[in-house]
């Protein structure tokens, strides 16, 4: 869950926010770009500050509203199984994440002069002279800032609710309104908007801004801040090796929302292998297990039980994560983090 931090101005701090940040690179793979004229300039023309604007256009308060709307209905609806569908709840849900949306989409139009981003080289290589800046994304401390009291609005929303469970379906909601919204808009503006999105689904939920935080109790030469300094940008390496491995062992799942070659099932699963490691370094750097036994576990059971997800299966995923972790470790690494690794598999027995 979204818990408020201070982000100190220290080196170590500000060398985690920079790989934070790298998360949300615009996916120019997507794109048949190659030696195709139309499409780069299509690309050029959407990042532009009147690109931008169009495409905020295209998302205007009656769509945000409308999709926001249908995405808590479809959210309230999975959670409710055989329940009624309590829609003055929706209703309430809906208009606090299109506050969210609506004052996104201004960051979105504004001018960034300050952007976080890591591949230049890449970018630079691919688009000649282009300004780099179009690319980016606000300085992401700065984003979490401007949208933290809207998000922790909406988590209260869900603090509410009579089903103790809810609060567990905050990043459904946000998945979503994402794909209705993303609907909207052409190929070349969804790319650019996508890490957008993608911010807000993962910072009511993943501890990536605590993780950051928390670098403030470590000096950037200390054992702990390099392992973790250096793990944390293959996240996303560990988390798809770890789903295919799954897949193989759970080749006959079949949840609420499909099976695990399900799309949106793949993307849920990917994310929540990056939640589970951005636990366990938020657990290294705090040298205390108790974010995983409070919050980890609860937000576990709130959800994978009402999605047909067995234990076993979570059990068997979070092995897998601590041993594809392993394999990134040298032996000095593996002494430091497997105390913690020990903790997280404690709390999620196979049973």
């Amino acid at each position: 869950m979204l818990i408020s931090s201070q982000l100190s101005e220290v080196p170590t701090v500000e060398r985690l926010i920079n790989i934070w940040a790298a998360r949300y690179l615009p996916d120019l793979s997507v794109l048949p770009i190659g030696n195709n004229p139309l499409v780069r300039n299509e690309l050029r023309a959407a990042s532009s500050e009147n690109g931008r604007t169009q495409a905020a256009e295209k998302l205007s308060k009656e769509i945000v509203k409308q999709k926001c709307s249908l995405a808590a209905i479809r959210t309230k609806d999975l959670l409710a199984q055989h329940e009624a569908l309590d829609l003055i709840e929706a209703g309430r849900l809906a208009k606090c994440a299109s506050h969210v949306y609506l004052k996104l989409l201004e960051v979105y139009q504004e001018s960034s002069a300050l952007v976080a981003m890591s591949s230049k080289g890449r970018l630079w290589e691919t688009f000649g002279d282009t300004s780099l800046a179009a690319w980016g994304i606000p300085k992401i401390d700065q984003l979490a800032q401007v949208l933290e009291p809207l998000l922790l609005e909406l988590q209260e929303q869900y603090l509410l609710s009579k089903d103790w469970r809810s609060l567990g379906f905050i990043t459904t909601q946000i998945n979503f309104s994402n794909a209705l919204l993303l609907e909207q808009l052409a190929p070349a503006e969804q790319v650019l908007i996508k890490p957008y999105f993608k911010f807000l689904e993962e910072q009511v939920a993943l501890p990536w801004q605590r993780v950051c935080a928390a670098g403030a109790k470590h000096d950037s030469t200390s054992p702990t801040f390099t392992l973790v300094e250096q793990t944390l940008p293959k996240v996303t390496e560990i988390s798809t090796a770890v789903y295919h491995r799954l897949c193989t062992a759970f080749p006959r799942h079949y949840g609420r929302r499909g099976g695990l070659n399900n799309p949106q099932v793949k993307h849920s699963c990917l994310r929540d292998f990056d939640m589970f490691q951005a636990y366990l370094w938020l657990c290294i750097l705090e040298n205390n297990l108790k974010f995983v036994e409070q919050e980890l576990v609860a937000m576990c059971i709130m959800v994978f039980e009402n999605l047909n997800i067995s234990w076993k299966m979570t059990a068997t995923a979070n092995q897998f994560l601590m041993d594809e972790t392993l394999n990134h470790l040298d032996s000095d690494q593996e002494t430091l983090v497997t105390p913690y690794m020990h903790g997280m598999i404690r709390a999620f027995p196979d049973t």
